[in-house]
């Protein structure tokens, strides 16, 4: 199971397993934001490479226009694959 919140234009929930599945429900909520934001991991449990691949997108949309998307309190097997993808070096992770 995968659900996401957004507790005002900035901050962003994640929890549960994100796929290939859940991909498009994570797109209709990514889509909307326009400003710098937070993305919050604590309860996010696992993401695929159609997960990761959101982000990347939605990270090069916002950069386009001056933003920042962060991430924050990934669990250490997310935080391993992101640094193996090089995804640290693209992303601000706290």
């Amino acid at each position: 199971m995968f659900d996401i919140k957004v507790d005002d234009n900035k901050h962003i929930i994640l929890s549960g397993r994100l796929d290939a599945s859940q991909v498009d429900k994570a797109n209709s909520v990514l889509n909307l934001i326009s400003e710098s934001s937070l993305i919050d991991f604590a309860d996010l449990e696992y993401i695929s490479s159609a997960g990761m691949g959101l982000l990347l997108a939605v990270h090069k949309r916002l950069s386009e226009s001056g933003h920042k998307l962060k991430l924050r309190n990934l669990n250490n097997h997310i935080n391993d694959v992101f640094h193996y993808a090089g995804f640290d070096r693209i992303f601000e992770i706290e």
